[in-house]
């Protein structure tokens, strides 16, 4: 039986030229690695996103696609792309989910844990 598996990292940065803190709003680009680690071809159809700022505020983003690419990875393959977000505070977190079809037509979801939006300068 197969078993159809992406492996996710990410990489958060600031956008200074998208943030503009007397008007509280604070940007950030953050770029995800996905990786075939199962052992079947398999497509990333859509993603699901929370968005939340330190205040609680929560954006939710669904939607077919990342950046315009569905992308189809062979075992052992990457796709890397790199979208941003804007939220109220100079702290916040994304988490979320892709989905993804197997080229068999079996439906799973690639999980991406809670990541922090923030300054890692800020943080300490």
């Amino acid at each position: 039986m197969a078993n159809p598996q992406f492996t996710c990292s990410v990489l958060v940065q600031v956008l200074p030229e998208q943030t503009d803190a007397e008007q509280g709003k604070y940007a950030f680009s953050y770029t995800i690695t996905i990786e075939n680690t199962g052992d079947i071809t398999a497509q990333l159809i859509g993603r699901h996103w929370l968005i939340t700022d330190a205040r609680g505020k929560v954006q939710k983003v669904d939607g077919l696609a990342v950046v315009g690419h569905q992308p189809l990875l062979a075992p052992g393959q990457k796709f890397q792309y790199t979208s941003w977000a804007q939220i109220d505070t100079p702290q916040g977190s994304m988490q979320g989910r892709f989905l993804c079809v197997t080229e068999d037509a079996e439906v799973f979801h690639t999980e991406l844990p809670e990541f922090m939006l923030a300054n890692s300068a800020s943080l300490h």
